[in-house]
């Protein structure tokens, strides 16, 4: 089955994830203004991490994004931290939704939650964009890296944020963030894990800049407009105040990683496709943010991939418990240890 029909659209309610929907009203009429049921609860098939739902009225559609229920890792699932910068930046008028209300009240359906607009457009899964034209296509990917570099662009000082990320160099506290994820979630030994958890921290490059970085720019985190302009950007689990080449680097991948009707691009005729090339992506990033070039990435990529790998072994440690929030988790836990090699492949590339 193909990505778009694996992760797009909506379902019922997985027995697992179902929620109060009574007292959900209750709670929604008295904190989202203008909401008038009834409700109607469906949940949406994509995402690994906090469950999401649409929740239709017949006035409006909003999206609900909860935290799992069940025993989490330390930070994870931040649904509180999301709310705040999704509101800062809509202030900004930056694509995302517009929020409308946060409730950490567990008693309400069992876990923190907020809720926001439902943006209408279309979510890509496939990287290679079937269905458009090549020209539809660049028009896609430019609108994507531009958007990037404008979310780098705002001042997280002048929208509220000065405090959403700590002080000090930002890959040394994510690696150690990350290791600490892996640790808590480890399951059997990995030699390439233990490598990059040993060199990572001895190489750490220094910071550039402090921009607002989302943590998981990607295609499918993206809601489009026909036009193929960005109409929001989605999933802010990861955001903080960091480097914003973790970001691009992070986005870069996608030119680096086999192609698997996913994301990834290696492989693909990107110049029939109308995709830009690896170093057109580099040039539209650098021309819209004003930076003259880059550094080396392969430190950066072993970093993300590294990252990836933390991640995704929270989603195996959850998908054991029998709390992670799609069918797909054991897939992708699966992952693991091909993601551990890659990264261990470009930090030799790197120098280790």
């Amino acid at each position: 089955m193909s990505a778009a029909l694996d992760f797009t659209g909506v379902r019922p309610v997985e027995p697992r994830h179902r929620i109060d929907e009574a007292r959900l009203t209750e709670w929604m009429g008295a904190h989202v203004k203008g909401f008038a049921g009834p409700l109607t609860v469906m949940q949406f098939r994509g995402g690994q991490s906090n469950p999401t739902y649409r929740l239709e009225t017949p006035g409006q559609a909003y999206v609900l994004r909860r935290k799992p229920f069940g025993t989490l890792l330390p930070s994870a699932h931040a649904v509180e931290r999301e709310f705040r910068v999704i509101g800062a930046l809509y202030a900004e008028d930056f694509p995302v939704p517009r929020p409308f209300a946060l409730c950490e009240d567990a008693g309400v359906i069992g876990a923190s939650f907020y809720v926001m607009e439902a943006v209408e457009g279309a979510v890509h899964w496939d990287g290679s964009l079937p269905g458009l034209d090549p020209h539809a296509r660049h028009r896609h990917y430019a609108a994507m890296i531009g958007t990037l570099a404008r979310l780098h662009a705002i001042d997280p000082d002048s929208a509220g944020l000065s405090d959403y990320g700590k002080a000090g160099n930002y890959f040394a506290r994510q690696v150690d963030r990350w290791t600490k994820q892996y640790r808590a979630a480890e399951d059997g030994r990995l030699d390439d894990v233990e490598r990059l958890i040993d060199w990572l921290p001895r190489t750490v490059p220094e910071q550039e800049g402090t921009a607002i970085v989302h943590g998981d720019y990607r295609l499918d985190n993206l809601i489009y407009q026909p036009d193929g302009t960005v109409a929001a950007v989605l999933d802010w689990e990861l955001s903080t105040l960091g480097d914003p080449l973790a970001d691009f680097s992070y986005l870069l991948m996608q030119w680096e990683l086999p192609a698997d009707g996913r994301s990834p691009l290696g492989g693909l005729d990107l110049a029939a496709l109308g995709i830009p090339s690896r170093d057109e992506v580099v040039a539209i990033y650098c021309r819209a943010a004003g930076r003259a070039d880059m550094p080396a990435l392969d430190w950066y990529f072993a970093y993300n991939l590294f990252r990836l790998v933390g991640i995704l072994q929270g989603v195996a440690a959850r998908a054991k418990a029998g709390n992670a929030a799609s069918e797909h988790a054991a897939a992708m836990a699966a992952r693991v240890p091909l993601l551990a090699a890659a990264a261990w492949g470009f930090a030799k590339k790197a120098g280790a």
